[in-house]
């Protein structure tokens, strides 16, 4: 097949810029050392307190999870951000930089910026790290036992990154008799006149479609604006089976499938689901190409009803307009878990610009995608 034009390759792989999560390797290469395929808890929606336009938290709100790999996060924290909160260690006593703050705001969390004390519930405790007597919001943050160290410990965790933040203990003071210890590493501190700011933060929303290759669908989705983060990943079926050579057999329920995190203000999800069906074919089942097996299959997961009742009426309307000569058989699935892929699948397209697959099956879906949805490129892409 002739090649085409390296200057093109090179806008694609500005497009898709996302960092390579591994060197240019076969499906059967390892991870690198530093993108671990350590397995992650079902990537699905949570129910926290995430702060609104005015400072204020909100009620209980469903937001995707965030799961990122070991290279993503030593990109986002400082190392001992990422020592204490992704390796579950602790700073020295009577170090950290926010054991004496006595301002008032929020403290959030480093990783996800999801709030997780506030100023009034700070107190000394004379342990020499960060106390607080309660969480900001109890649906913020997730108690685990703790048995390292020979010792029985109640660890806590950042609800919706898995952060380790510290450990609760039952002997602080009332109301509640708790104290949570927490290394100022896991936490970034917000006055009370920028709370405003985390509005932004927690704007996010998640879409999980399948549409055959997982590698494709990353592809396409990565260049539309409001799309903050791109993950390919399986779902369908259980955690032990959600690895890339089992899931290929056709036998474990999953789906190659992708996560797209996005600011539903400027981009909705009757949008998304506009691209996705313009760039497969959504009439083919399970199979797409020459990709073919269950796990290739149409799907879209959906994380609640009116995810499900928006898919539905976009079904409805592309078979009432016979835009495909055969009916829409894309699967509507509850979204019961996403599983990352492992490190190497990751933003796939552009690192592999040169395999003959992704010259003659992915780009060609970028540039249509380009084409056909001008508007919704990110104005950086074509610059």
């Amino acid at each position: 097949m002739r090649r085409r034009p390296i200057a093109l390759l090179l806008l694609i792989g500005l497009l898709l810029a996302g960092g390579c999560q591994g060197p240019a390797a076969t499906d059967s290469a390892a991870a690198p050392p530093d993108s671990k395929d350590v397995r992650k808890p079902p990537m699905s929606n949570v129910r926290v307190r995430v702060i609104d336009a005015d400072g204020r938290l909100t009620g209980p709100i469903e937001t995707p999870r965030l799961v990122l790999n070991d290279t993503q996060w030593h990109e986002r924290l400082t190392h001992e951000q990422f020592r204490i909160t992704r390796g579950k260690d602790t700073e020295r006593a009577f170090c950290g930089g926010l054991l004496a703050n006595k301002e008032s705001g929020m403290y959030v969390c480093v990783c996800c910026n999801l709030p997780l004390f506030e100023s009034a519930s700070k107190f000394e405790s004379g342990t020499g790290w960060p106390s607080f007597f309660q969480p900001a919001a109890s649906e913020n943050i997730r108690e685990e036992s703790d048995l390292s160290g020979g010792r029985i410990r109640t660890e806590i965790l950042c609800r919706r990154c898995d952060a380790h933040l510290g450990h609760v203990f039952d002997d602080g003071p009332p109301p509640t008799g708790r104290r949570y210890c927490l290394n100022s590493d896991a936490m970034r501190f917000v006055p009370t006149d920028q709370l405003a700011l985390l509005a932004e933060v927690s704007n996010q929303a998640q879409a999980v479609f399948a549409g055959g290759c997982f590698w494709c669908v990353e592809a396409v989705f990565r260049q539309l604006d409001g799309v903050l983060d791109v993950t390919s990943g399986y779902a369908g079926g259980t955690p032990n089976t959600a690895d890339y050579e089992t899931v290929s057999t056709g036998r474990t329920g999953h789906a190659e499938s992708v996560r797209i995190v996005y600011d539903p203000r400027r981009i909705s999800f009757e949008t998304l689901l506009n691209v996705h069906f313009a760039t497969h074919d959504p009439t083919s089942r399970d199979r797409q190409g020459n990709d073919v097996g269950p796990q290739y299959r149409s799907a879209i997961f959906y994380a609640d009803e009116r995810e499900k009742k928006i898919a539905e009426a976009a079904i409805a309307r592309l078979n009432e307009s016979k835009i495909f000569h055969q009916p829409v058989v894309t699967t509507l699935e509850p979204l019961v878990g996403f599983y990352p892929a492992e490190a190497k699948h990751q933003n796939y397209v552009a690192c592999h610009l040169d395999q003959s697959y992704i010259r003659e099956v992915a780009i060609p879906k970028v540039e249509k995608t380009r084409a056909k949805f001008k508007e919704l490129i990110k104005p950086s892409a074509g610059k």
